[in-house]
């Protein structure tokens, strides 16, 4: 508890001291908190360039948990000014290199003896990050392999700084007029979550697997191997790949790789890592990206991933369809459903914003299209209409951003909009299987029996009203005999809609069932019963539209 205490007067004393330092000392005198001069004098006070210059400067000198927050943020232009995020867009990590005894630490991780499992460990790391520094090793069998080794104390630091972050968007909410008009709690609990899940090395031996496992019968990718027995949650130790760094287009075409087919590659495998499997790399820059002798693409660092549940990936589909599809109307519901909440001033400027972007895409030549300049002008067209996405819509928007950057930068005409006509079919193709609109009609079926079993509920206490003489009606009725019309045109709809229910029901048992006469693998009474079921549904809309 005393330690808990401690450090936080030393995160709430560097907080003082770094904004006081870049000029915010009247955000400091609003906290009522009280600074001693000799401290402030010790301390260059930087006061020159703008509020959001300064604010990176600060980001900058309290640390990676800071620069990492201030990158992901950088792409979030519905919270941040636009001025802010050019600035946070600047950020670089000041990674120092940690003296690490990698011998020592396998030996207590593991407890084992380095000798008898390793013919060599490499003392000088390969690369350093903010969390983790990586070395070079070779196996008493032999495979070479890489550590990923987790600094020491990393997870204090970052605990630290997390608490320190919160009593910072407290400050800026409190005492800011920015600040009090953006709801940031939500926002950092998200990058809280992501964070402590990236500095898991469990977590990404995890992604690890289930990438492998997504991709196990995949030719164009190779997921990199795992050794369990060297691997927990402060190391993780991995097969070496000796691969080509992703953009170097001269190594790609020394070793007879086509820069084109791999640009193509690897934009094919992102997307379907989006749209097959809703389990996609959230930071696929060029350093992340390796591409084997064999021509065979290679993503690296699973720490951070985006995750799409089902019924969001569904939503996901149905508006990438709409999109190629030049479907306005389609989009702005497919945007609606998606939003965690939304406040649309006017509807009709939402419907125009979005057919302007449709128009500007479709207005030009696909070689001239610029993703990144797309996802900008949705950025708008969200912001400007208040419509708050979900945290992995963001990281989509990222990822498609890097790694069409990526692509373009070894093949400057690839066409990211041609990667979608091949999924566009598969779901057109998928939304008008069996077993799909099987899996609908259940659902509906499902809600309307769940609606079903209210009623007798809603009755009774209507009959407990009037037994309790307390039921009154309250009406005025015009046009009495176009009213009659309408509840019988009513009664007879309901009617028709029970029967195709039943009919739904009945035809859907009879599928699952091998009984009955059937044409190959086909029922013919559930043949019967599915045509019946789309004849009910055109007299059911021609009756409803005719009204």
């Amino acid at each position: 508890m005393f330690d808990k205490q401690q450090r936080k007067l030393k995160r709430s004393a560097r907080l003082i001291s770094v904004l006081s330092k870049y000029g915010f000392k009247n955000m400091i005198a609003r906290m009522g908190k009280k600074t001693e001069e000799n401290t402030l004098s010790s301390e260059e006070i930087i006061s020159k360039g703008t509020v959001h210059e300064r604010i990176r400067m600060v980001l900058e000198e309290l640390g990676p948990t800071f620069v990492k927050l201030g990158q992901t943020f950088s792409n979030r232009e519905d919270l941040l000014p636009a001025e802010l995020i050019l600035e946070l867009q600047k950020l670089q990590d000041r990674v120092e290199v940690v003296d690490m005894n990698v011998n020592e630490m396998l030996e207590n991780e593991f407890d084992i003896s380095v000798e008898e499992h390793f013919l060599e460990v490499v003392a000088k790391p390969l690369a350093t990050a903010s969390i983790a520094q990586v070395y070079s090793a070779t196996l008493i069998t032999g495979e070479a392999v890489i550590l990923k080794i987790k600094k020491p104390d990393i997870l204090t630091v970052i605990e630290d700084d997390l608490l320190l972050i919160k009593d910072f968007v407290k400050l800026i909410s409190t005492y800011s007029e920015l600040g009090s008009k953006l709801n940031l709690k939500q926002a950092i609990a998200t990058f809280e979550k992501s964070l402590l899940e990236e500095v898991s090395l469990v977590n990404e031996r995890n992604n690890i697997r289930q990438f492998a496992l997504n991709f196990k019968n995949n030719k164009e990718t190779y997921v990199p191997i795992v050794y369990d027995e060297f691997s927990n949650n402060n190391v993780l130790c991995m097969a070496f790949i000796d691969g080509i760094k992703v953009t170097d287009k001269a190594e790609l075409l020394n070793n007879n790789i086509d820069p084109i087919t791999i640009s193509e590659v690897g934009l094919r495998l992102f997307v379907s890592q989006i749209l097959d499997y809703g389990f996609f790399h959230a930071d696929p820059h060029a350093g992340n990206i390796l591409v084997k002798k064999d021509g065979r693409v290679v993503f690296i660092d699973f720490g951070a991933v985006g995750k799409i549940q089902p019924n969001d990936k569904e939503i996901l589909e149905g508006l990438i369809v709409a999109f190629v599809a030049k479907n306005s109307h389609k989009i702005v519901r497919s945007l609606k459903k998606m939003a965690v909440s939304y406040e649309i001033p006017d509807e009709r400027r939402f419907q125009n914003d979005v057919e302007e972007v449709l128009n500007f895409v479709h207005s030009t030549s696909l070689k001239d299209i610029d993703p990144q300049m797309i996802i900008n002008k949705m950025k708008d067209v969200l912001k400007d209409n208040q419509l708050y996405m979900p945290d992995y819509f963001y990281l989509l928007f990222k990822g498609i951003g890097l790694i069409e950057g990526v692509g373009r930068s070894i093949n400057p005409d690839l066409d990211i909009v041609k990667s979608l006509h091949p999924y566009t079919k598969k779901i057109l193709t998928k939304k008008i299987s069996p077993k799909k609109l099987f899996k609908n009609g259940m659902d509906k079926m499902l809600t309307f029996t769940d609606s079903v079993d209210e009623i007798p509920k809603e009755l009774r206490s209507v009959l407990q009203k009037l037994d309790d003489n307390k039921f009154t009606i309250s009406s005025e009725i015009k046009n009495i005999e176009k009213t009659n019309q309408l509840i019988k045109s009513s009664i007879i709809n309901l009617i028709l809609a029970m029967v195709l229910g039943a009919n739904m029901i009945a035809t859907s048992i009879v599928f699952v069932s091998e009984s009955g006469p059937r044409i190959g693998e086909m029922s013919v009474i559930a043949v019967l019963g599915f045509v019946f079921s789309v004849l009910m549904v055109i007299i059911l809309l021609l009756r409803i539209t005719r009204k």
